[in-house]
């Protein structure tokens, strides 16, 4: 620690006494005795959105009649207030003896793992999210007969009490409070929430959505630089850690940093023995599948594809930062033109907010000097024909930021083309968060083993079909991180998940689905559902109006809130 005196750091360690006095009757509470705290916290998460979101898109430069201030309120206000509601029924259940999986749909796969269906989970959603499956899928070892006991452990033993540190994220404004909620809910634990410099501006706002948790000692929020975080890490009354960042930082809390760190790291010699657990992103790659596809559909991909990159701007650990194409296919050419012309339209829409964008952008430029530029206000690079067999840093580095890789993948068959897009992914790319296919719904049944083999190998904690793992994120009842297995000295994307309000233990994967056309286009091909152009794509010009009005309906049910969620969603500007 400095020997310094630090007031700031003073004021910080008497919060921590706070907390630390609070862990035993935190611990203690009941499922009844949590519900009318949540309840609280969902009424003023509603009474704060306006206020966060106006902050945030301040912060992200949005200016106050841009769409793309949709993304603050589902990345923040709804991601929260839904996180609530999901764990509401959760302890409603436990409260009424009951699992928190009771009432949904279980079943067996044909490789034997339990799947849960997370989504469409009610009325409302099969209406909001027409089209739209989610599953979560479990370990081997747990079944159908079984899955009680692998739920809401912390309910059913007794758990250690302590203080978690959650090093917050800066780039979506909801991730420290949602891990939050996690850690205490579903841990047991109290938490001491340090944001990042970039966002640290909610800190108020945060302090009174969760003034019923602040009161009584169970939560602080603070704030400060990069050395009041390292002297957290390592405060004796800081019993465990949850990060969500890099695999840089991850590191050097664990083993150090410098060459002692590296020595350590090698040895698989922690220097900091508490229990960490993280979400460290990675290159996440988006893979499409030949097919005939019509120019609807090469358009509406394309805007899929360039939301899957920069929605947040690009800031997002799941954001696609390779697109891998069939090298023959006639369609890949259609599609990268398509691509350009999307990006030419929505890349200057907003500046780059994080920091250290431009050295990273600067990185990739040097290593590849032929990258395309697109934009001015927040140039992009489109980094093309990349040499699969190359050991690439777009494969190994996460840009966190503007920049696309293009592959191109030869193949003879289709069914070849998924198992070595799927064996690439998994062995070149580093990281096991998010995975995307995009696949026409044709090819999908006319190569249905091949499809169902690859989502089945793609070693990802989130494989989408048709749909960008980002949505996977804001469902509350599914798990979020990365793929089990990684171990403190080779962290990949991250150990642990978070979300999970069913409050699972052992699931392996979130499988999404969703539909490869917007509705009406559908209704000719006899596909039915009802999802026009999602309100998350960066070309929905009603996407702010359709997010506030869904971030009512779900806080209050107010079904006029569904009826302005509606004709704001149909109002996209076509696709």
């Amino acid at each position: 620690m400095d020997a310094a005196p630090d007031p700031k750091f003073h004021a910080i360690e008497q919060e921590i006494a706070v907390l630390s006095g609070a862990t035993g009757a935190w611990a203690r509470l009941a499922p009844v005795d949590l519900l009318p705290l949540l309840e609280q916290l969902r009424w003023n998460a509603l009474s704060s959105a306006a206020n966060w979101v106006a902050q945030s898109a301040e912060a992200k430069g949005l200016p106050e009649a841009s769409p793309l201030r949709g993304e603050e309120w589902l990345s923040g206000p709804y991601a929260l207030i839904s996180a609530i509601n999901a764990l509401i029924r959760s302890l409603s259940n436990l409260a009424k003896d009951r699992s928190p999986v009771a009432g949904l749909t279980v079943r067996t796969l044909d490789n034997g793992r339990t799947a849960i269906s997370v989504l469409p989970t009610s009325l409302r959603e099969r209406v909001l999210f027409s089209g739209y499956s989610a599953e979560v899928w479990m370990e081997h070892g747990v079944t159908k007969e079984n899955l009680t006991k692998h739920a809401a452990r912390r309910f059913r033993t007794s758990v250690q009490p302590g203080v978690t540190l959650i090093l917050g994220a800066g780039n979506i404004n909801a991730i420290p409070v949602l891990d939050a909620l996690y850690k205490m809910i579903i841990e047991g634990q109290v938490c001491l929430v340090k944001l990042s410099p970039v966002n640290d501006y909610l800190l108020d706002t945060f302090n009174t959505i969760f003034a019923p948790l602040v009161g009584p000692g169970y939560i602080r929020f603070v704030t400060g630089n990069a050395g009041v975080g390292s002297r957290l890490c390592e405060h004796p009354e800081v019993h465990s850690i949850h990060l969500t960042g890099t695999l840089k930082t991850h590191d050097t809390i664990v083993f150090g940093a410098g060459r002692d760190g590296a020595r350590r790291k090698e040895a698989r010699a922690p220097r900091n023995p508490r229990p960490i657990t993280s979400e460290l992103g990675g290159v996440s790659a988006s893979i499409v599948v030949p097919g005939t596809w019509s120019d609807a559909d090469f358009r509406f991909q394309a805007e899929h594809l360039v939301t899957q990159k920069l929605h947040n701007g690009g800031f997002n650990c799941t954001a696609s930062q390779l697109v891998i194409l069939p090298a023959g296919w006639d369609g890949s050419v259609r599609l990268l033109q398509h691509l350009r012309q999307v990006l030419q339209e929505v890349v200057d829409q907003r500046p780059s907010f994080y920091p250290g964008t431009e050295e990273r952008r600067q990185a990739v430029l040097t290593a590849h000097p032929r990258a395309q530029v697109i934009g001015t206000r927040a140039p992009f690079l489109l980094v093309e024909h990349l040499n699969p067999d190359a050991d690439d840093m777009l494969y190994r580095e996460e840009a966190f930021g503007p920049v696309w890789g293009i592959l191109d993948l030869r193949y003879s068959t289709v069914d070849e083309y998924i198992a070595r897009a799927v064996e690439f992914a998994n062995r070149k790319l580093m990281g096991s968060l998010a995975c995307q296919l995009i696949v026409h719904p044709r090819t999908s049944r006319e190569h249905r083993e091949a499809l169902e083999n690859a989502i089945n190998d793609l070693k990802y904690g989130c494989v989408g079909v048709n749909a960008w793992s980002g949505v996977g994120f804001a469902l509350p009842m599914a798990r979020w991180g990365a793929f089990p297995g990684h171990l403190p000295h080779d962290a990949q994307s991250g150990i642990g998940v978070v979300h999970n309000a069913l409050m699972l233990e052992r699931t392996e994967k979130l499988v999404l689905r969703g539909p490869f056309q917007p509705f009406p286009r559908t209704v000719s091909r006899g596909r039915l559902h009802t999802s026009p152009k999602p309100i998350w794509f960066v070309t929905h010009r009603g996407a702010a109006r359709a997010a506030e009005a869904l971030t009512r309906l779900e806080a209050t049910g107010n079904l006029g809130q569904y009826a302005q969620a509606v004709r704001a969603a149909f109002d996209h500007g076509g696709g």
